[in-house]
C-alpha cells in the first residue's frame, strides 16, 4: 500500500460515525452475533467480553458466546488473580515449555473450528462472528469466510508487540496473523498506535475501526453514604485518596511507584493510597509497606470482586495509573473516570486519544515515575481542582465510552461490511 493508500486507511478507520439504536444491513435488522474468545474469561478479559455482549443484548441481538472449555466469562471467577488460572489444566498448559505452549494454540485451531463450525449449522441466523483475537487463530476465519459469514476481529494482542513470554515460532505466528488480518471481513483496534503496527508489519489488513475500551456509568455510580461507608471502613475520612486499580504486575509498575512515592510521603500528610488489586508483586509490596510502618497510609485490599470495584472507587479522589502497554486501552482508566476519580496516566498515545490534559485527567512522561509521584502531590493538594476534573471525566464516560457506544460503532461497522460486499458482488455480476 502506498502512502496516499495508508493515509486514507487510516482516515477511514478514525472517521466518527453516526450511530443509532436497531442499525439496518442490507440483510435486515442483526439479530444474532456470535463472540469467540479463547482467553480464560477472567479480571479484564472478563469485563471486556461482558461488556460486548451485555450491550449487544441491551440491543435486542442475540449473543452466543463460545469460550475456552471451562472459561465462560461468566462462570469464571469475577476475583481472580491475574496470576491465577481460571483451572488447574490452564495452569498445566501455561506452565510447558514456550514451543509446546504455542503448538498447544495452534492446535486448539481444530477444537475451536469444529465448535464454531457446528454453532453455524444450528443458527442460519447468525449475522456475523466477532472474535476476539489470539495468536495462532485462524481457522475460525477461514470457516466463516467459507461459509460467507462476515467475521470481524477484535485485536488486543499481536506477533508484532513485546510480550511477558517471547514468541518461539514468531515467524509463523507472523504469517497466520498476517493471512487473518488480511482475510477477516473487518477489523477493531483499541488504538490507532496498534493498527498503524499492523499496517506497518503487514502492508495492508482489511477494514479496521478504532475502538477504545469503555465502562457503563450505571455501574460506576455510588451515593455520599457509600462513599462514607467505604472511607470509614478503610479508615480515609479526611484524607485525599489516591487510588489505583489492577493488576500488581512488573509492567504496571504500581510497585515502583509506590517506592517512589515514600521518599516524599512526609510532603503530603494529607495523602493516603487505596491499593485494589493482587498478582505477581503485591507480596513483596505489601512487605515493603509493612516494614516501613506506612500500612496506615497505603492501604492495600488484595484481591477484591469486580462488583466491589464501584464502591472502592467511590472512596477515591484521584487514581494513578503508573505504567500502560504504549498500544492499549486500559479499561481501569474508563472505570476511574465513570466513577469521576480523574486519572494521573502516562502519556502513551491511546492515553492521549482519551484524555484531554487538564479537563479530564492529566498525564505525564511514559516511564518517569518521579514525574508520576510529583503530578499525584500537585493535584492532591488541590480537591476542588479534583472535583471539577473528575466531573468532566464522568460527562466524556457518559456521553461518548460506554460500551453501548462500542457496540453501536460495530454494528454500524458490520453494515458498511455488508454493503461493501453487495456492491463488490453487484459489479461483479453487471454485464460489461
Amino acid at each position: 500500500m502506498n502512502e496516499a493508500g495508508v493515509m486514507q486507511h487510516r482516515e477511514e478507520a478514525t472517521r466518527p460515525m453516526a450511530v443509532s439504536p436497531g442499525v439496518v444491513t442490507p440483510a435486515g435488522t442483526v439479530r444474532r452475533v456470535l463472540y469467540h474468545h479463547r482467553t480464560q474469561g477472567k479480571a479484564v478479559e472478563g469485563v471486556h467480553i461482558r461488556g460486548i455482549a451485555d450491550a449487544l443484548r441491551k440491543e435486542g441481538v442475540a449473543v452466543d458466546v463460545i469460550s475456552l472449555p471451562g472459561a465462560d466469562p461468566y462462570s469464571s471467577p469475577k476475583a481472580m488473580s491475574p496470576t491465577q488460572q481460571s483451572r488447574k489444566w490452564m495452569g498445566w498448559v501455561n506452565r510447558l515449555p514456550e514451543p509446546l505452549f504455542e503448538l498447544a494454540e495452534l492446535a486448539y485451531n481444530v477444537v475451536a473450528a469444529w465448535r464454531v463450525r457446528d454453532y453455524m449449522r444450528k443458527h442460519p441466523d447468525l449475522a456475523f462472528m466477532y472474535e476476539r483475537y489470539s495468536l495462532f487463530m485462524g481457522l475460525p476465519t477461514w470457516l466463516a469466510r467459507r461459509r460467507g459469514i462476515p467475521v470481524i476481529l477484535e485485536v488486543n494482542d499481536s506477533a508484532n508487540v513485546e510480550r511477558v513470554r517471547p514468541l518461539f515460532f514468531r515467524r509463523l505466528a507472523m504469517a497466520i496473523e498476517r493471512w487473518t488480518f488480511r482475510n477477516a471481513s473487518g477489523l477493531v483496534f483499541v488504538s490507532s498506535v496498534f493498527r498503524d503496527r499492523a499496517i506497518a508489519a503487514h502492508g495492508w489488513i482489511a477494514p479496521a475501526i478504532i475502538t477504545p475500551n469503555a465502562a457503563n456509568i450505571d455501574k460506576f455510580t455510588f451515593t455520599q453514604a457509600q462513599r462514607d461507608e467505604t472511607r470509614a471502613k478503610y479508615g480515609l475520612e479526611g484524607s485525599v485518596v489516591c487510588g489505583y486499580l489492577g493488576a500488581f504486575v512488573p509492567w504496571h509498575a504500581i510497585d515502583r511507584f509506590v517506592h517512589h512515592l515514600v521518599a516524599r510521603l512526609d510532603e503530603a500528610p494529607h495523602l493516603k493510597l487505596l491499593l485494589v488489586g493482587d498478582g505477581a508483586t503485591f507480596p513483596a509490596l505489601k512487605a515493603y509497606v509493612d516494614e516501613r510502618g506506612l500500612a496506615d497510609r497505603i492501604l492495600l485490599t488484595g484481591r477484591v470482586a469486580h462488583d466491589e470495584v464501584p464502591g472502592l472507587l467511590a472512596a477515591m479522589d484521584m487514581a494513578v495509573m503508573p505504567s500502560a502497554g504504549d498500544y492499549t486501552s486500559p479499561v481501569k482508566m474508563f472505570e476511574f473516570m465513570a466513577c469521576a476519580v480523574p486519572p494521573v496516566a502516562p502519556d502513551f498515545e491511546p492515553i492521549r486519544e482519551i484524555i484531554v490534559e487538564g479537563r479530564t485527567g492529566w498525564m505525564f512522561p511514559a516511564g518517569d515515575m518521579d514525574a508520576a509521584v510529583a503530578r499525584v502531590l500537585e493535584y492532591s493538594r488541590d480537591t476542588d481542582t479534583l472535583r471539577r476534573v473528575g466531573s468532566h471525566a464522568r460527562d466524556y464516560i457518559t456521553h461518548h465510552r460506554q460500551w453501548r457506544h462500542n457496540i453501536l460503532q460495530l454494528l454500524e461497522f458490520h453494515a458498511s461490511i455488508v454493503a461493501r460486499g453487495t456492491a463488490q458482488a453487484g459489479a461483479t455480476t453487471s454485464p460489461a
